[in-house]
């Protein structure tokens, strides 16, 4: 077998400082990977490697390295990019470790570089906050005050600010002034923690909305730290047709978006980008979910534009990519663009589309490699099988983790393909075994590699364990039948209201010093308009 490639650090730093093309991926699990990674190290697993990776490098010759922290999973993937014929792939010469040792600034927690850009906005435009308690006080005197929450709407209804509206990110300069036609009206924008409050708040003072406009600083967190109460499950949205684009909102959106240097395209131009082999090129869809399923054009992913600013290293994880972003209104994509740009990401809007252009319809159906073949299992026959005597089948349950604890097939286990060949050693004898997920699309990829690793049959249950679920079947819950340990997500401080408030203090002190890192780091080119 060929060694591989290998890139040092003092190579990667200069290929960022060129904006150059790089993709540097952390094939570790989520949760390793918040512990200290790069700046631009973006998360890609091994373990789901190919159900994200040509939505994520679209571009097959696009310069790649990977790494791991000597969990041996970098060779892995970088022998799994190259089989699936991406040829510039490279492992990071001396794993993280190497990077460290090297002088490399090391980040914890995800979606960094979005977070530590909106740190850096609020340090240079000293973005206008208040306390959870000076807004908990202007809530309870009944004060001529509006609560937009710019989370998106699933995080929204898990917890919010009494009141509040859910208005994700890209939808605020389009929406505030509807749902606060009057200019004395005060507008308070939150999040979770910090970054889409300040980026949120930011763009409604960039736009030059008349009303008065703060964060509340430090979102949830500060407010649970406050002692205040929050409210769960609420339904407070924005309507579809509220603040439709006026000409002086599409006019000033547009002016922000050339003062970043936002350039433009047409449909037909990102067309034949994408189509090219030189350049990586991402399209992006900024409208609503709901618009996009709507109609869209061809080629172009879903991102709501306040996410897509909050997760670029996710959506677009090839540092010096181009990203072309579309809406129906001149102001969604201008206003996302500007702050792409300001990230150092060449940006170009769409100009000039029809409505004739969109012409499909439904979710984002992303490319996917397509796995060796593996005899398939009905929900019924596994349910009899595993109901008799001597059945000697295991259950390998590949979902995520928080999935698996809210409900799985009795008697299945949960396992990480990353770590299979390990974790098998660890479960019973079985004579047979059967790989199932949500909807079984990661367990045909592993089925193959139980099936050399055991020397077993092995079958994927047809359409995954929602079948077995729609058949009626019995579920159980728990942490159960755990064969790895719940690495593949990070527990993130913001997300919910049991977190130990010393996390969330922690969490805040780290985004806090964030400046600070970027600088130590160099390699950013981030800039604020």
């Amino acid at each position: 077998m060929s060694a591989l490639s290998q890139r040092s650090y003092d190579e990667i730093r200069n290929t960022l400082l060129a904006r150059h093309e790089l993709a540097l991926l952390d094939v570790r699990e989520e949760a390793p990977h918040a512990e200290r990674h790069p700046l631009f190290a973006a998360n890609l697993p091994l373990s789901k490697l190919e159900l994200e990776v040509h939505t994520r490098l679209p571009r097959l010759n696009v310069p790649i390295v990977v790494f791991d922290d000597g969990e041996g999973l970098a060779e892995s993937a970088a022998r799994r990019l190259l089989s699936l014929g991406y040829t510039e792939v490279a492992v990071l010469k001396g794993g993280l470790s190497g990077w460290e040792n090297a002088g490399g600034e090391v980040f914890r927690d995800v979606n960094v570089p979005s977070k530590a850009f909106g740190e850096l906005v609020e340090s240079v435009r000293h973005t206008p906050s208040l306390s959870a308690e000076a807004v908990d006080a202007l809530i309870r005197s009944d004060a001529d005050v509006v609560v937009l929450d710019a989370r998106r709407f699933d995080e929204y209804q898990t917890m919010n600010i009494p009141g509040s509206f859910s208005v994700p990110g890209a939808e605020l300069v389009l929406r505030a002034r509807a749902l606060a036609p009057d200019p004395a009206t005060r507008v308070v924008v939150n999040c979770a923690g910090r970054t889409r409050s300040i980026i949120g708040t930011q763009s409604l003072v960039n736009a030059g909305i008349p009303n008065p406009v703060s964060a509340l600083r430090n979102g949830t967190i500060g407010w649970t730290l406050a002692g205040k109460t929050l409210q769960h499950g609420s339904t407070r949205r924005f309507e579809a047709q509220a603040g439709q684009a006026d000409a002086a909102t599409r006019q000033t959106a547009r002016a922000l978006a050339d003062r970043a240097g936002v350039s433009r395209t047409s449909l037909a131009e990102a067309q034949r980008w994408a189509d090219g082999v030189t350049r990586t090129v991402y399209r992006f869809d900024v409208r609503t979910p709901e618009e996009y399923e709507q109609a869209h054009a061809p080629g172009f992913q879903n991102a709501p534009g306040g996410q897509l600013v909050q997760e670029t290293d996710m959506y677009a994880p090839v540092r010096g990519a181009r990203v072309v972003l579309f809406d129906d209104d001149g102001v969604r994509a201008n206003m996302t663009a500007s702050w792409l740009a300001q990230m150092n990401i060449e940006t170009y809007v769409v100009d000039h589309a029809t409505p004739d252009a969109l012409t499909q319809r439904g979710v984002w159906q992303p490319s996917r490699p397509q796995p060796a073949q593996t005899p398939a299992i009905a929900a019924a026959e596994l349910a009899a099988q595993l109901a008799g005597p001597d059945s000697h089948t295991i259950v390998l349950d590949f979902t995520a983790s928080a999935n698996y604890v809210k409900g799985h097939i009795p008697g299945a286990w949960w396992a990480l393909r990353s770590r299979l060949e390990q974790d098998l050693r660890a479960l019973p004898d079985a004579k047979r075994y059967v790989a199932t997920c949500a909807s079984s699309a990661l367990a045909r990829f592993a089925a193959p590699e139980i099936a050399a690793l055991t020397g077993k049959p092995v079958q994927v249950l047809e359409g995954g364990t929602a079948a077995w679920v729609a058949a009626g079947l019995p579920s159980e819950q728990g942490e159960t039948r755990l064969a790895a340990p719940r690495i593949d997500r990070y527990r993130r401080p913001y997300e919910g209201t049991d977190n130990a408030h010393q996390a969330m203090n922690d969490y805040l002190e780290w985004e806090y010093g964030l400046v600070a890192q970027l600088e130590r780091d160099g390699t950013h080119g981030f800039f604020v308009i």
